[in-house]
This record gives structure tokens, sequence and C-alpha cells, in this order.
């Protein structure tokens, strides 16, 4: 059974005007559809690429969006910035209507678009409540039924009764998600604003948009930037590249098209000096045994890699992380290195071959102190591949607290 379709939808703005622009092109809509034809400034425009300059005041935030979303199926919707995903999500919930096409939904739906969405400022958590439930269309002997509990969930028990204009980002996410959670909606839409709360209530919203989907056989739309959260939640998904839809289907195929289409791979991080960082990350390098800086590695060959930061006051010392991610986020490996020397410190590891099976692998770095006071992180900067060429057996390294730390030489400088 159906619960979403999408049916050749766009959504054109032009840039610089509030509404449909000047009294001029009104004119000539209204000329042209009294006529019967098409309006003239469908047939202008251009793609949404940040990446180019234009010449045309009209863009094509979306163009002939076509798919559609069965009854209890957990749906990722991924891409780059840009891409269209949160334009999507709002015409989906009637935030805004679109240029041409049809939308066809079968229930209500509830949506949590940014930080606030649906909250009077001026009232309290308690009222938002009943606003937001009567908005979705829930009667208040049904939304009473559901109250203590999505008070619960939210942990802002204390603060129910203080209007929500007082209230920080993350408690205004956390009653947002939990509204839209716990009323009887038969559509749940989620746009990346789970990011604003911290990582164990990201791990409970997880958690209950798992249970919303499984156990009560909702639909859920998923909007998100963890490739791990999404390949946790979703079964299938749909890839969005300059406002179309690029690949859709089973969840694993699009993450697969995202990561080898839309991930454009760097051998170097990019380095912008932050003063106000106690320590940062200068320079890192990776390169191959031939001195051949490289993404692609052989499972045989030795992974190099040097690394700089500064050190600029802790004086108890800096913690190295090195960490080989695979392509979902998950962390492979780990291992890790205290320098106490002020200044600038230099330095190079190796991960020895047949360390990798063949796959994907996404590169972190991460300057911190034991106590886990985290400095600086470059995370996903560079990614490996790894490509087998032979079948020599691999090196499972030492487990320690669950992570496997693989043979590496540290060669300090």
């Amino acid at each position: 059974m159906l619960a979403l379709k999408a049916e050749n939808i766009s959504k054109q703005y032009r840039l610089g005007q509030v509404g449909t622009g000047t009294l001029s092109h009104d004119l000539n809509r209204f000329w042209h559809k009294i006529r019967g034809n098409e309006d003239p400034y469908l047939k202008i425009g251009e793609v949404n690429d940040r990446t180019t300059k234009g010449s045309s005041d009209y863009i094509w935030s979306l163009r002939d969006i076509n798919f559609e979303i069965n009854q209890g199926d957990a749906v990722g919707i991924i891409g780059r910035n840009g891409a269209g995903k949160s334009t999507l999500l709002k015409l989906l919930s009637k935030v805004t209507k679109p240029t041409t096409g049809k939308i066809y939904t079968n229930g209500r739906i509830a949506s949590l678009l940014e930080v606030g969405t649906g909250f009077h400022p001026e009232m309290t958590g308690r009222e938002n409540v009943y606003l937001n439930g009567a908005i979705l269309g829930m009667t208040r002997k049904e939304i009473t039924r559901k109250f203590d509990e999505i008070v619960a969930f939210s942990g802002v028990e204390r603060y129910i009764d203080t209007p929500v204009k007082r209230y920080s980002s993350g408690m205004y996410v956390r009653l947002a998600f939990a509204v839209a959670a716990h009323l009887e909606s038969e559509i749940l839409i989620v746009d990346e604003v789970l990011a604003v709360g911290d990582a164990e209530f990201q791990k409970k919203c997880l958690g209950k948009m798992g249970d919303v989907t499984k156990g009560e056989g909702r639909t859920v739309l998923f909007v998100s930037h963890n490739m791990a959260a999404v390949k946790q939640l979703c079964n299938n998904g749909i890839l969005m590249r300059l406002g179309q839809v690029s690949d859709q289907g089973n969840i694993n195929k699009v993450l697969e098209s995202y990561i080898l289409n839309e991930l454009s791979p760097s051998t170097e991080f990019a380095y912008i000096e932050d003063l106000n960082k106690k320590a940062q990350i200068q320079h890192v390098r990776i390169y191959n045994n031939k001195n051949i800086e490289t993404t692609e590695f052989s499972h045989t060959d030795d992974i190099c890699v040097d690394i700089s930061f500064e050190n600029r006051n802790v004086k108890s010392g800096i913690r190295v992380n090195i960490a080989v991610l695979d392509k979902f986020e998950n962390v492979i490996f780990i291992t890790r290195k205290i320098f106490k020397n002020i200044g600038e410190n230099k330095f190079s590891i190796k991960i020895e071959g047949n360390t990798l099976i063949p796959n994907t692998y996404i590169f972190s770095v991460a300057l911190d102190t034991p106590s886990v006071e985290l400095y600086d992180l470059i995370k996903g900067g560079v990614q490996l591949s790894i490509i087998e060429t032979g079948h020599d057996n691999f090196i499972t390294g030492d487990t320690e607290n669950g992570i496997i730390t693989p043979p590496v030489i540290w060669d300090l400088k």
C-alpha cells in the first residue's frame, strides 16, 4: 500500500525575489494561462549548482522528481549540501507547493524540518505539545493519553511549563522530536535537525524511529549526512544530485552509489589556521611504498602517513588519535600516542600491508588529552580504497576495548 507518491514534481525559485517576482512577470503568466499556454518561465532556469556562476535569475531547486514509498518503509534521503533534500521534504510536508507536478499522500504527516518547527515561542512546552497535536489532527483526548510518554522521552519535565523561547536549541529539538514521533501520524519526516542533540539523544531518537517503522508500521523519511545512521535505520534510499533523483532503491545500493560517484577522494586535508585552538592539525599526507601520494592501495601495500600538528599551550601533552572507519563511519581500528613537546610536532606512521581487507575506508585524525578534551578533529578528509591483488593472509591485530589496534610503526621526527 502506497504511503507517498511524487509525480514529476519540480520547484523553481527566483533569486533575490519574494513571491513570484515582478508585476510584469505575473501579468505575463496570467496572459499565458487564460490562453491555455504553459507558464513561459518554466522554460528557463538553471540547476542549483552552487559551484558554478549562473546567468539566469531562475533556479530549479528540484526538477522532475518521481518516486513511490510504501507504507512501513524507512527511506533515507541522501546527497551533498544543496542537492535539494530539504526542499523535497518541505514539499512532502506541504510547507510549500511544487511549481509543477503532484504529490499523493495516504495518512497524516508529522514533520520535523528545523529546530522549533511548529512551536510558538510565547507558549509553554505543555501548550505547544497540545498545539502541535491539534495541527496534526489529533483530538485533545489522544494527546493527553500520550502526554506523559512525550515528556518523559524529551527529558524536559522540569521546564514543561516554561515558555519555549527560553529553551536551548537542544531542548527545542528534544521536545519537537518527541511530539512528532509519539503522536499517531502515519508518516514521519525528519530532517538533519537531530544533529542539534547530544550523542545519547541521537541514539535514543534512532531507536525510536526504528520502533516507529518496524514495530508500528509507520513510514519514515530521514535526511542525514550520517551514513551509519542511515544504514542502520533505513531499508530504502533516494540519492539526490543537483535537484534530481540520481539513484533510488535498496539502501546499500544507494549508499554505494553515493560513496563512489558523489564523494570525491583527496590525498590531503585542508588546513585553515585557527589560533583559538590550543592544538591544531596542520598537515596530513598519505602515500604508498613508492612515495606516491594516492588513495588507492594494493592490500599488500604499506599505507604511509605524515602528520604534523602544533601544540600551543597544552603542557600535559597531546594525544594523537589515528582512526580508520568503514564507509558507513563505523570504526575499524584506532591507534593512539601521546606527544609532550610544545610547538610543532612532526612524525610518520606506517600501517603494514595485509591489515585491511579490500574495501573503501575513511581516514580520520584527532587531537585530544587522555581526559578526552578534544582540541581538533579532521574526519573523512581522505578516502582510502584497498584493492585485492593476491591471496595473502590478513593480519587481525590485537583487540583492546573492542577496537582492533593493527600493526602500526610510529617514526618520530
